[in-house]
């Protein structure tokens, strides 16, 4: 049974991906940053539904804290899945952006990306499998007023993206990036009225997030092991 690991795994996407991951025959391990008591929940569900699933919580910007964490993760097994999806948004148009709100999206985003990923290279390495999923967004792709800080901090993962694929491209190890845009959660349903969403999205409605974990899953598994270094876009049609 491979191991896997999504960061941020109690959110809207991130619980989503660790229900398809458990129902492809994954271990899934559900990471928090505080409310480990969410991603424990998530973990009893998911047991009840006859998947095997853990709960952690530990702040990935921490790399002590992280790096301890993952340690004792490891001590039984490699993690072969990693879905980097814990990320965070603090927009402010620039003009008007604190140092701190820059700062703290760039860290969750890229450091956490690395502190995370980063103790469990060899491991996974050493199984001559794995795969890597990074959560971008459309903001990445395309900018949005308001989130500078947010959108280089994603465009900055597809570089990390692109580069770590080489690296490993030759070890049986595939990484690639999923840009979502407008998704079904709590926070879109205050920040994008249908109105907004009818004028903006081809499609005529948001995504869910069972169809971004529809496409994490595929990356996943066996049948993506010839994709790699890609940014994957899903949208409808945005882009």
């Amino acid at each position: 049974m491979k191991r896997a690991l999504v960061t941020g795994g109690s959110g809207a996407i991130g619980a989503a991906v660790c229900r398809q991951l458990a129902r492809d025959g994954c271990q899934v391990i559900v990471h928090a940053n505080k409310n480990l008591e969410h991603a424990q929940q998530l973990a009893i569900e998911i047991i009840a539904n006859g998947g095997a699933a853990a709960a952690v919580a530990f702040d990935i910007t921490d790399a002590h804290a992280t790096k301890a964490a993952l340690d004792n993760l490891l001590t039984d097994g490699a993690i072969q899945i990693i879905v980097n999806n814990a990320g965070i948004h603090d927009d402010a148009v620039m003009p008007a952006m604190r140092p701190e709100q820059w700062t703290r999206v760039i860290d969750v985003t890229l450091n956490g990306f690395f502190n995370v990923t980063q103790p469990l290279l060899m491991p996974m390495i050493s199984k001559r499998w794995g795969r890597i999923i990074n959560l971008s967004s459309l903001a990445a792709v395309m900018g949005n007023r308001g989130q500078v800080n947010y959108a280089a901090a994603k465009a900055g993962l597809h570089g990390a993206t692109k580069s770590l694929a080489l690296e490993l491209a030759s070890r049986g190890i595939t990484v690639n990036a999923v840009a979502p845009g407008i998704i079904v959660s709590p926070m879109t349903e205050s920040a994008f009225p249908k109105e907004a969403i009818n004028s903006m999205v081809p499609m005529k409605r948001a995504g869910r997030p069972e169809e971004v974990a529809d496409l994490i899953a595929f990356l996943a598994s066996d049948r993506a092991a010839y994709i790699s270094g890609q940014i994957i876009s899903i949208n409808g049609a945005m882009a």
